[in-house]
């Protein structure tokens, strides 16, 4: 089954897990620190939901990492 996100998009999301995992922090923990549900924490990692710039500036801060680390390519 191919996916609906582009390439890049994908890749992105890998980053996302990777940053959330490398933070040592569950899924859970993030959602506590962001004040969301954990359900809004994994229908991200998956891309059932999209980040939008805030959002990424947020999870950014959270996981020691900047913006543009997410985008590289």
């Amino acid at each position: 089954m191919a996916s609906r996100h582009p390439e890049r998009y994908r890749a992105f999301l890998v980053r996302l897990r990777d940053a959330r995992k490398e933070a040592g922090l569950s899924q859970e923990a993030v959602a506590a620190a962001l004040g969301v549900k954990q359900k809004f924490v994994s229908k991200i990692e998956v891309g059932d939901r999209r980040v939008d710039p805030v959002e990424l500036d947020d999870l950014a801060k959270l996981y020691g990492k900047p913006v543009s680390w997410f985008l590289e390519e």
